[in-house]
């Protein structure tokens, strides 16, 4: 069979048709070498992106309450900010925690002064007491803090010379050793004090405060320092209150002891002091549980909640009380206010089991593991 080429144009399509397709073929391979080279660039980049955003999740990220701190299997690192000499829960909440050194390193203590405890020595005075009823009054170290409020003590803010300055340096100095958990069970003053000289303190830890009858106004810790609270919920430190609510089965006021409970469980708790420790009312003990009787005897009522008792038993079991998330409120005027468009949450704890944290409590002291 005989093919003819009718013109020379139709000759001409078909040399360039054969040009075109032979270079196509050559380009192909081109092309793919091409596609290979940027998609391994690529992935270099992005490993590279994934890579910075881990750093930067890791150095953002602040440990949950659940999460222990330091995982199930590690104790909870604990700052414990007081003001001891105030009634008697704060003694209580101290022996708790010294008698649970299977769950909390203690890191150091901190105390405030609040009106009705009398001025910052008081204070020192009230907790050291407590450590040599335990024995540890050369291992463990107390660290005054602010008698005034904050925001008294900030309008002639100098970093390096403030009343307070003492506590709130050791609070910037532990957390940033290793992960600690601030509780506080007085008045906000010296957390604010911390947050105030050092603001990324609000990134590397968590502050556990009683206080409070939120949502209504009052009570004591709140009244001592309003500007203080205000001033650590805007910091954006994680921060978790464990309400009180006077004359509410809803918040630690619900934790009651009464005085025969307490002559009848504490004779005897604790350790045996090597030397007998003077009273705060008198009298001289050997043994923290017969320091707590006269405690009670002295306090002039038939029951007595253990407040601040109830901020660290949450911390040994979540269970004993109930949490909930919520968009941070604000103190206006002594009254809380809620900000339901606030994006930041804090917890609010309340619903305690008064019998299991007040059988814990005794338990504890009468099977003490001592803190280090």
């Amino acid at each position: 069979m005989k093919f003819y080429i009718q013109s020379p144009l139709v000759f001409l399509c078909f040399i360039c048709s054969i040009l075109f397709l032979s270079s196509c073929g050559k380009d192909s391979d081109l092309f793919e070498i091409i596609s290979e080279e940027q998609v391994d660039e690529s992935e270099e980049i992005l490993d590279s992106q994934n890579e910075e955003e881990d750093r930067e999740d890791e150095g953002n990220n602040v440990e949950d309450t659940d999460s222990a701190i330091g995982g199930d299997n590690q104790k909870l690192n604990i700052i414990f900010d007081t003001d001891a000499n105030n009634e008697l829960d704060d003694q209580h909440a101290l022996a708790y925690l010294l008698s649970n050194g299977d769950l909390f390193n203690l890191e150091a203590i901190t105390v405030n002064a609040t009106h009705l405890g009398g001025d910052i020595d008081g204070h020192f005075e009230e907790a050291l007491r407590v450590l040599k009823l335990y024995n540890l009054e050369d291992r463990m170290d107390i660290f005054k803090g602010a008698n005034g409020a904050f925001e008294d003590i900030e309008q002639n803010w100098n970093p390096n010379n403030f009343d307070g300055i003492e506590a709130a340096d050791i609070l910037i100095e532990k957390t940033r050793e290793k992960e600690t958990l601030i509780v506080a069970v007085g008045k906000l003053t010296n957390v604010a004090l911390a947050l105030r000289k050092d603001p990324e303190l609000a990134n590397r830890s968590k502050v556990i405060w009683l206080g409070s009858n939120y949502p209504n106004k009052g009570e004591y810790n709140e009244t001592n320092d309003l500007s203080a609270v205000n001033y650590v919920i805007e910091s954006g430190i994680p921060f978790e209150i464990v309400t009180v609510r006077l004359g509410s089965s809803m918040g630690s006021a619900f934790v009651r002891v009464n005085v025969d409970e307490i002559n009848d469980r504490m004779p005897g708790l604790g350790p045996e002091t090597m030397e007998p420790v003077p009273g705060r009312h008198g009298g001289q003990f050997r043994h923290f549980g017969d320091y707590s009787i006269s405690l009670f005897e002295n306090i002039g009522k038939d029951t007595r909640s253990l407040f601040d008792l109830v901020a660290l038993s949450i911390l040994k079991n979540p269970e004993w009380g109930t949490q909930e998330s919520i968009p941070a409120p604000i103190l206006v005027n002594g009254n809380w206010v809620d900000r339901p468009e606030n994006n930041r949450e804090i917890t609010i704890w309340g619903g305690f089991n008064r019998d299991a944290i007040l059988e814990d409590f005794f338990e504890s002291l009468e099977n003490y593991s001592l803190v280090e």
